[in-house]
């Protein structure tokens, strides 16, 4: 592997970071909210489009985010230059069962650490400084999927930084990672009406967030905390309680 210097990767993350934002976001957001996106729309739950200043407004959050998460990832590969992460390369070194088992424990851990950090910044001393700047978008799109305040994304960023100190990783999975985090993120933010509420609601509703399930905590605030799971809500008591039958009174089966 050729080493460069910390400002090279910083230079470069950000440019990845920002290039993965616009294509998965931009693409998402041109297609669900085209014309043509007509036909998947939940008429019924259909909001009002978004307007451009709001969505000005999250890309401008995205953007300083994507430098944030840029530095921690120049630190990252700059560890693994040194030598001091637990990052590695060669997928022998412990074995192809490892790739899936380590791919999930860190979509679980990142889950939970997620859920605890989230629930914090909604705490009233918090909120303005931490999480305001994301919930400007009450009705989101894709592109709020990456808008953190910037001390958010710093608080976010600290654990993709400290869990390839605690694990060892092949970079293939913590690339993985990034990538389902990035997926679910734009997936989540999609807005309530821009999927047929059966998505995912018949068994995986059960254990896992998506659109419906999020939009639900931009407009309420104090309810569905987790990134990927409903584990956490549900053990807390942080799940709605009328989430369940709210969307069995809209046809969708809890099985």
């Amino acid at each position: 592997m050729i080493d460069h210097s910390f400002g090279f990767y910083g230079i470069a993350f950000f440019a990845i970071i920002l290039l993965r934002y616009f294509l998965i976001a931009g693409g998402t957001y041109l297609f669900f909210y085209s014309p043509f996106s007509q036909v998947f729309i939940n008429h019924p739950l259909q909001y009002q489009s978004p307007t451009w200043q709001s969505i000005w407004h999250d890309i401008k959050l995205s953007v300083l985010s994507a430098g944030i998460f840029a530095l921690a990832a120049a630190f990252i590969m700059s560890g693994y230059s040194w030598g001091i992460t637990r990052l590695y390369s060669y997928p022998q070194q412990y074995g192809f069962w490892y790739l899936g088992i380590s791919y999930v424990a860190v979509l679980i851990l990142q889950d939970t650490y997620f859920y605890f950090t989230h629930r914090l910044f909604h705490h009233r001393l918090l909120f303005s400084w931490l999480h305001r700047g994301h919930h400007c978008s009450r009705h989101p799109t894709p592109w709020t999927s990456f808008a953190f305040d910037p001390l958010e994304a710093v608080v976010q960023s600290l654990f993709l930084v400290g869990i390839v100190f605690i694990i060892p990783l092949h970079l293939i999975t913590l690339i993985a990672v990034l990538v389902t985090m990035t997926v679910w993120a734009v997936v989540n933010h999609l807005g309530i009406d821009r999927l047929p509420l059966s998505f995912p609601h018949d068994w995986l509703g059960r254990w896992f967030i998506g659109p419906a399930h999020h939009s639900i905590h931009h407009l309420k605030y104090r309810v569905h905390y987790g990134l990927y799971f409903t584990f956490w809500d549900k053990l807390l008591g942080t799940h709605d309680p009328d989430y369940e039958e709210q969307m069995r009174s809209r046809g969708c089966r809890f099985q």
